[in-house]
């Protein structure tokens, strides 16, 4: 017997959200001790965890990634457990794609398309992230010259974090991941800012939930299913979080996320900027 963690820390936006993300897994642990699992878990506060780290844990039995660095940096060796499938605008089935939001200034000076934001400052969560960066880039990719597009690049720390800097006027565009974006509006500051939506990225594979390489292939089919029998049992919560299910994609569904890198890189846009 070993004692193994827990943690989603990707959809964290407001406090209740994250007691809803919280009670999910506790209950799909509850059904995974029901179907003989008995090793025990800890499930982590996400708030102060190094997330690299976190996703490199040899006792890590499920936790939430971003495709992006799930291809690019992180073990081959690390499972996928299945992918969410969300109802909000810009989600079809497990895909997902991020809002291209701008502000109300930038909005009125002509900035209506991607292509019309030429010369504004962008703003971006994480330079590994495949909504707020990877996704971002190859959007803009086709209108850059000599590999700028932007007069800057702000990074900002989180989703909510880039609306926030376009709403207080440090930045002026940005791409959100349209889940984060859905949720977001719970958060007044937010809901009430003149903030426009001027199109959606492509649509990729959504956040997979992943497992260290330690977790047994048979313990992985049954988190699986627990994972949707606990989101089954509670529809009030499964509608609060816009979660309809989970999708079994495996890792090379998320082989596209490095065809768009490529894609943006043999355009002569290697770097959001």
């Amino acid at each position: 017997m070993r004692e193994w963690i827990a943690a989603l820390p990707m959809y964290n936006v407001t406090s209740t959200l994250r007691g809803h993300w919280r009670t999910l897994i506790d209950d799909t642990l509850g059904l995974l001790r029901e179907d003989g699992f008995a090793d025990p878990v800890v499930q982590l506060d996400t708030a102060d965890l190094s997330l690299d780290t976190l996703w490199r844990r040899d006792d890590l039995l499920v936790s939430q990634t971003c495709g992006y660095p799930l291809m690019r940096t992180l073990p081959s060796s690390i499972q996928v457990v299945g992918t969410p499938v969300f109802d909000v605008p810009g989600c079809d089935g497990p895909n997902y794609s991020s809002v291209l939001v701008v502000s109300d200034a930038a909005y009125a000076a002509g900035a209506t398309t991607i292509e019309r934001c030429r010369g504004l400052r962008a703003a971006l969560n994480d330079p590994l992230s495949n909504s707020g960066m990877n996704v971002f880039r190859h959007a803009v990719a086709p209108f850059a010259t000599e590999g700028r597009f932007f007069s800057a690049a702000i990074e900002t720390g989180s989703h909510v974090g880039s609306l926030k800097a376009i709403i207080e006027g440090t930045a002026d565009v940005a791409a959100i991941d349209c889940v984060t974006f859905a949720y977001a509006q719970e958060i007044a500051e937010i809901a009430r800012a003149p903030l426009h939506v001027i199109g959606y990225t492509m649509q990729t594979p959504g956040l997979p939930l992943i497992a260290s390489a330690s977790v047994a292939p048979d313990v992985v089919a049954k988190l699986r299913d627990a994972l949707g029998r606990a989101l089954n049992a509670d529809p009030a919560r499964a509608c609060a979080l816009r979660l309809h299910g989970f999708a079994s994609l495996t890792r090379s569904d998320y082989t596209v996320l490095i065809d768009l890198e490529s894609e943006a890189i043999a355009k002569g846009y290697p770097k959001l900027a």
